[in-house]
């Protein structure tokens, strides 16, 4: 369902939401972004990276010399719905640290198929 204003899902069965970030480049910070949901015991189900379109090639110092970097989106599946609280405090938590955070949905899980 689409919708111009966001609309807070129930907790009456099992919701999926799709978020998409970006972090600095530095050791760990992936980690400290994903840790945000097993500190929550919130299960990820979709983990995928893409380069971003603007810009996607930076160098690590200023004479072009040294590594070069992608800034990456990560766009994240997580098992919980939006109107979940541990879900809102693991969101809430990312936002400190990402660099761009937007949720881009959440919907039932399709339970048909099990």
């Amino acid at each position: 369902m689409l919708a111009r204003e966001p609309i807070i899902p129930g907790t009456d069965r099992p919701f999926k939401t799709s978020i998409v970030f970006s972090l600095e480049e530095g050791p760990g910070v992936l980690f400290k972004a994903l840790a945000v949901f097993a500190l929550r015991q919130i299960n990820l189900t979709k983990i995928e990276s893409r380069p971003l379109r603007k810009q996607p090639l930076r160098a690590s110092d200023d004479n072009n010399n040294g590594p070069k970097y992608f800034d990456y989106l990560f766009y994240v599946d997580f098992e919980a719905s939006m109107a979940d609280q541990s879900a809102q405090n693991a969101l809430r938590h990312l936002k400190e640290f990402a660099t761009f955070l937007r949720v881009l949905g959440s919907y039932p899980v399709d339970t048909s198929m099990a």
